[in-house]
């Protein structure tokens, strides 16, 4: 890579070493669980060639994830190593059972990048939507290892495809295979001579309804849903909740509330509590026996890996995001055939764009955008049973990603 690509990667480096320093919690995990690699590698049967998977963090972890349990199911034989940049996917992955190791990906220094392909040994790397580190992608591919990129999306505005993005785009060059989500995609490649292109589509459809058919069954959340339609706010941020709550404040007497906060710190609990008119309460409490659920008008997930069973009790979804960095997963709601809200930032979300246009999603820009439109949902049993239908359709209509990305990777 070119010296300003490096001397970026270094002063990147350099930030994370004095955040953690500062007490910076995330920085300080990544500098400790980067202490930690060679170990971790070391754990490898000395003869191991790893199939290596790469994910930038939680989101994309699932989008892998499919591949990965295809690979355990269907080559036993081949051992699985799992990357994480992100701490808040490492941290929640760790201890993922279908993954012979799981450790950090170090930084994209040239040094660092012998050291852990050295060790590691991969058969073959497969990255997870969005990785384009230029060190590790040129030393793949100077090692003839095959190197793929699967449920990629391009968009115009990026690097690749701008007059000075020759750097990127000589990262495009060193991947075998990339398989994207969109003929746009593809498009978009074919204008800088990427040719080695497949449009295969996204890989989170195919996750989402394995996530459907295992989801597990909560009896009180279940009856406490079933008295009255139920919005659910999945992964919500503040200014989500200031956009919801005051609709459900104004009409508690023909809803009910479930919210699954993005972050549930004590601070931030009791802070959407005292925002409820009415009675709600901590889901964590209720299954304690704690907290009598029968009264309340809405309750509040306080635990981890519960949201995507959830949805499943809900006549309505809202996900949050929208009016800060971007949606958060919207297929995770839409399997189970129910209407999808989200608030205006998801132009970078393809599904978003397509549930939309058929009907299963809704934009919300405002308060009293999301008041026409909930009005709307909760009055008229017939467009919202529509909307949903809409919903699961589409998501039913994407499936079979993981079975053509393996399918061309381990050709039979």
């Amino acid at each position: 890579m070119n010296l300003l690509y490096n001397l970026g990667i270094k002063l990147y480096a350099c930030g994370v070493k004095i955040a953690a320093a500062a007490g910076n919690g995330k920085a300080r995990l990544m500098t400790e669980g980067h202490k930690r690699v060679l170990g971790d590698l070391a754990t490898l049967p000395a003869d191991a060639r790893p199939i290596w998977v790469h994910a930038a963090s939680l989101g994309e972890f699932e989008q892998g994830r499919p591949l990965i349990e295809r690979i355990r199911r269907e080559l036993p034989g081949r051992p699985v190593l799992l990357t994480f940049f992100s701490p808040s996917g490492y941290e929640v992955r760790k201890g993922y059972d279908k993954a012979d190791v799981v450790t950090y990906l170090p930084l994209d220094t040239p040094a660092r990048v012998r050291r852990f392909l050295d060790a590691a040994r991969p058969s073959m790397a497969i990255m997870v939507k969005y990785e384009f580190w230029g060190n590790y992608l040129q030393e793949l591919r100077r090692r003839a290892i095959p190197t793929y990129l699967i449920s990629a999306i391009f968009r115009p505005e990026q690097a690749f495809f701008k007059p000075w993005g020759g750097t990127f785009r000589s990262m495009l060059r060193c991947y075998t295979h990339i398989f994207v989500q969109d003929d746009n995609s593809r498009k978009l490649l074919h204008g800088v001579g990427c040719d080695n292109v497949t449009v295969a589509g996204d890989t989170r459809f195919d996750r989402v309804t394995d996530i459907m058919r295992a989801a597990r069954d909560f009896p009180d959340l279940r009856e406490f849903a079933a008295s009255q339609p139920t919005l659910l706010m999945g992964s919500s941020w503040p200014a989500d909740e200031d956009v919801v709550i005051p609709y459900f404040n104004a009409h508690a007497d023909v809803m009910r509330l479930i919210i699954a906060p993005h972050e549930f710190d004590e601070e931030r609990l009791r802070a959407l509590i005292d925002r409820i008119d009415g009675k709600a309460v901590r889901y964590s409490r209720v299954a304690q026996g704690l907290d009598d659920i029968a009264d309340a008008r809405c309750v509040i997930i306080d635990s981890f890996g519960i949201l995507s069973s959830c949805y499943r009790y809900a006549a309505i979804a809202y996900v949050g995001g929208g009016f800060g960095a971007g949606i958060h997963n919207i297929n995770e709601a839409a399997v189970y055939g129910i209407p999808v809200l989200f608030g205006p930032r998801h132009d970078k979300f393809k599904e978003a764009t397509d549930l939309i246009a058929c009907g299963g999603a809704f934009e919300v820009t405002s308060a009293q955008s999301l008041a026409e439109r909930l009005s709307r949902l909760l009055s008229d049993d017939a467009a919202r049973a529509a909307a949903g239908a809409a919903a699961g359709a589409y998501v039913n209509s994407c499936l079979g990603a993981t079975d053509r990305i393996f399918s061309a990777i381990f050709p039979r």
